[in-house]
């Protein structure tokens, strides 16, 4: 019981080692065994922390890049529609999640069909971009998910694309619930890290309805190119993963903990 207890005190007096670099530095772009200066980390660790944490700040008060997101899915030739939460404001959503959750009274209107904007005939997957916590993620890396990921649904007939702002993950109950989907697959950025800024997640739900719980989900997290010292899912695997949840949610009409994803080597 010794020996532990003093490799570890020998590290804690040389964080910089070789021991950490090999075997933790090689594996996690967490900030782990910084160099130090006397009792505080070196000027240059400090700043590289200071810049991670501007850009998650930014990245949580980012907003939907509607006008780009509107020109690339007109340009793609993809019906679309942009609505909003019940959160009227970013403040308002940061501070009251629930809201972020329910459609406001204008989108319900807009997802009528009676207003004339909707074509829902043997339609059954409705996808979503939103900001969630992370705009910059999705205004980046939606419309390339989406070029990977619509080829592979052709056997899905789809609704118009939704633009959704101030939304959280379940806003896509309610949403998928007016326009009578069997599916839904929202996009949306991921809670923000220091070493993830800009992370697309992807939610899938069977049969969304309000009430859904997370538990009835499937998600494919962390989908953005994957560049030197930073993990990420490119975007043709990404959209492998989530052809393959709808593919199988529609055999078994259900997703979320039911729903095991194969290894990688039975994906499409």
């Amino acid at each position: 019981m010794q020996k532990p207890i003093a490799e570890s005190s020998q590290l804690s007096r040389n964080p910089s080692g070789p021991e950490i670099s090999t075997t933790l530095r090689d594996y996690t772009p967490a900030r782990v065994a910084l160099g130090r200066t006397g009792t505080s980390i070196t000027t240059r660790h400090a700043l590289e922390f200071a810049v991670a944490h501007a850009k998650a700040r930014d990245a949580v008060h980012s907003t939907l890049d509607i006008p780009a997101l509107t020109v690339a899915l007109d340009t793609r030739a993809l019906p679309h529609l942009t609505l909003h939460s019940a959160a009227p404001d970013r403040t308002t959503y940061l501070r009251r999640p629930d809201l972020g959750r329910t459609l406001s009274s204008g989108a319900s209107v807009v997802l009528q069909p009676s207003t004339g904007n909707l074509q829902l005939t043997n339609c059954n997957l409705t996808i979503i971009l939103a900001d969630g916590l992370s705009a910059t993620a999705t205004n980046r890396h939606a419309i390339p998910l989406l070029d990977e990921l619509l080829p592979l649904l052709q056997t899905f007939r789809l609704t118009p694309i939704l633009l959704a702002q101030q939304a959280r993950v379940a806003l896509a109950d309610p949403i998928g619930q007016a326009l009578h989907a069997d599916a839904t697959v929202i996009l949306i950025g991921e809670r923000p890290g220091l070493s993830s800024p800009d992370s697309l997640g992807a939610y899938i739900t069977w049969a969304p309805r309000p009430g859904r719980t997370d538990a009835e989900r499937n998600c494919v997290s962390n989908i953005r190119p994957p560049l030197p010292g930073q993990a990420g899912l490119d975007y043709a695997t990404a959209a492998q993963k989530i052809a393959w949840y709808l593919t199988e949610g529609r055999r078994l009409g259900l997703t979320g903990v039911s729903l095991r994803e194969p290894s990688a080597a039975l994906l499409p």
